[in-house]
């Protein structure tokens, strides 16, 4: 048995429905007795791709000892399903950085004659660090590649305009933002205020670049949806820690699950050894603020 994230599924939330069933191509899912359950450990990969189409919320993943995930295993399964499975796990392991699995997927179809599926880029393994020695963020995608925009804010003081006639001037200074893409000892973070937003805010809000996005880095998380969320708490540590960032804001959603954003904020604040500043806010579906405030230290 080995700790691993694994999906758990609460059997009174549970209604059956069954969409979550072909969401996992690696076939870990099964309806029994009108209940989805997890059949095999070995078939879950843990990366949560069912989760967010469960309906009734009865679906999270949590991290437990379990069997070790098989890749070979999960193949021998799924190339009986024909290749549009096969094209469905491999797009899957790709779009959330499995590169070893993605891998051994990869051999097991060599080593048995077939093809990887048209439209499946074969991607290498990234490597052990960067140039500068970082990790690899868990995506060798170009779309990827940091890149940082805050030299636009000295051309719009010199003379430039910051908004026009039907435009509104994007505050966004960075690149990547998602925090399983972000390095957060980026140049951007380092003394920065850094804002930490809930997926579905920027679209609640109106003036979300005005009021909020402005003069701040950015990254962006669904506390529900997002796999391996203790990365996320070792991030923000890092924040903290070794970019010394100024403050953090948490901006988040009413909505329950919204506030696991916070707690991720909370968790890293408790392991750091070096006290930054968090206000949270809290806004409704119609972009109105609901709280804010900031936390005690």
């Amino acid at each position: 048995m080995v700790m691993r994230e694994i999906i758990n599924i609460d059997e009174e939330l549970c209604t059956g429905c069954g969409e979550c069933i072909p969401n996992c191509p690696e076939g870990a899912l099964q309806i029994i007795d009108e209940k989805a359950r997890l059949v095999s450990d070995l078939f879950c990969d843990g990366l949560g791709a069912c989760v967010g189409h469960c309906p009734t919320d009865a679906m999270t993943v949590e991290k437990r000892d379990c069997e070790p995930y098989e890749e070979r295993t999960v193949m021998e399964n799924i190339v009986k399903a024909g290749p549009n499975t096969v094209k469905a796990h491999l797009l899957h392991l790709k779009d959330h950085g499995a590169h070893e699995y993605f891998q051994e997927a990869s051999a097991y179809l060599r080593e048995n004659g077939m093809d990887i599926p048209e439209g499946v880029i074969p991607q290498p393994h990234p490597p052990a660090s960067g140039a500068d020695g970082r990790p690899p963020i868990p995506c060798a995608c170009p779309g990827s590649a940091e890149q940082d925009f805050r030299d636009k804010d000295q051309c719009v003081e010199e003379g430039g305009t910051a908004e026009v006639v039907g435009k509104i001037e994007s505050q966004l200074r960075q690149w990547p933002i998602q925090m399983h893409l972000i390095s957060p000892n980026a140049p951007y973070y380092q003394g920065a205020d850094v804002l930490l937003a809930a997926d579905c805010v920027a679209f609640a809000i109106g003036g979300f670049h005005r009021d909020f996005l402005k003069g701040k880095s950015l990254a962006i998380a669904c506390p529900k949806l997002d796999a391996g969320q203790d990365m996320y708490v070792e991030k923000i540590k890092s924040w903290f820690e070794d970019a010394k960032i100024n403050t953090l804001t948490v901006l988040m959603m009413q909505v329950p699950c919204c506030g696991g954003l916070l707690r991720l904020a909370e968790e890293a604040a408790k392991r750091s050894s070096r006290k930054v500043p968090i206000k949270y806010i809290i806004v409704n579906l119609q972009g109105e603020i609901l709280k804010e405030e900031w936390l005690s230290t």
